[in-house]
């Protein structure tokens, strides 16, 4: 069989690190009101040079680096974000631009903080049918750029970064060897007002602002986040006893609390990063995979599950063996 191996990670934040305390300073809120609700102590906001594909563009030479590739060995980078640079083209074909990529499939994938879930998917088939060789997968994000500063209940919630993996399609006939085992994905657009932009080219012909529903968001995502992990598991064979670490969607410390008790899951199995980098979107998953693998927690041969959660509705959970 041919499998997608995780070879290497890789990510970049932007150098301004904003505390709840700075935040304070802007917008009607406290520290211990954004902590409590959410878990969040810091983000990260992107300065004016720093973009989707500039962030994208670093992780992907963090990640090549770490996997001991050359850029030119990648035939294949799918991006997930929600802020591209620009409407067209895609912000993909700016980082193969970047990295000095001549020639390769470069595209976007639009699912907001579940993006990075369907990126994986769509590289993991393509390398699976043998089409491609070496993938740069990507969750890359500038919400601060979509923020209605305004809104208190919002803006404090999000931050900018980008998180990257190299995928290599490997020949194994081992079952019990490395390589994604499976993937599900879920949408439901009938939950569009509970977490949107409020602009875009077709409609209003501005960029918008991000617009939430607190609290039924939360609702849906516990019930959808724990039934999608249950459904990966069951396609890969395994169990929630089986599973090493899970590294969830950096959304909100209580929705990572109550997914993990829904499972039965013991909480130092949950990979957390939500209280540095606040919300990053697509970008939030390989994020806090990057850390988890670069401060020696997720080692080789260890049962890993990446899920998230996003407008939409989209879900999704990828289960795999480091």
């Amino acid at each position: 069989m041919i499998r997608s191996v995780l070879t290497g990670t890789g990510a970049a934040l932007p150098a301004r690190r904003v505390s709840n305390a700075e935040l304070a300073q802007q917008v009607d809120t406290t520290d211990e009101w954004i902590v409590e609700r959410t878990g969040i102590r810091f983000r990260y906001i992107a300065g004016p040079d720093e973009t989707t594909a500039t962030l994208a563009a670093d992780a992907s030479k963090a990640a090549l680096a770490a996997a001991g590739v050359l850029a030119a060995d990648v035939d294949l980078i799918v991006l997930a974000t929600a802020t591209p640079d620009q409407t067209f083209p895609s912000s993909a074909t700016k980082v193969q631009a970047l990295l000095g990529i001549a020639d390769c499939v470069a595209f976007d994938v639009a699912a907001v903080c579940s993006g990075f879930l369907y990126a994986v998917q769509v590289a993991d088939a393509m390398l699976r049918a043998g089409v491609h060789r070496r993938a740069l997968v990507i969750g890359s994000e500038t919400f601060s750029r979509i923020l209605d500063w305004e809104d208190r209940a919002t803006c404090v919630l999000f931050g900018d970064g980008a998180g990257a993996i190299v995928l290599e399609a490997r020949e194994s006939a081992d079952a019990a060897g490395p390589g994604i085992l499976a993937t599900k994905l879920h949408a439901d657009g009938r939950h569009n007002d509970l977490l949107y932009v409020d602009g875009g080219p077709s409609t209003t012909g501005t960029v918008g602002k991000l617009r939430m529903k607190g609290r039924e968001v939360f609702r849906h995502a516990v019930v959808n986040l724990a039934a999608v992990m249950e459904e990966g598991l069951q396609l890969a064979g395994l169990t929630a006893a089986e599973v090493d670490w899970v590294v969830p969607h950096q959304a909100n410390a209580r929705i990572l609390d109550a997914t993990a008790r829904k499972l039965g899951l013991p909480p130092e199995k949950v990979v957390v990063t939500v209280d540095q980098h606040a919300n990053t979107s697509a970008a939030s998953v390989p994020l806090a995979l990057d850390t988890a693998m670069r401060d020696g927690r997720i080692n080789a041969g260890q049962i890993v599950v990446l899920e998230a959660m996003g407008g939409g509705f989209t879900w999704g959970a990828a289960v795999l063996r480091t």
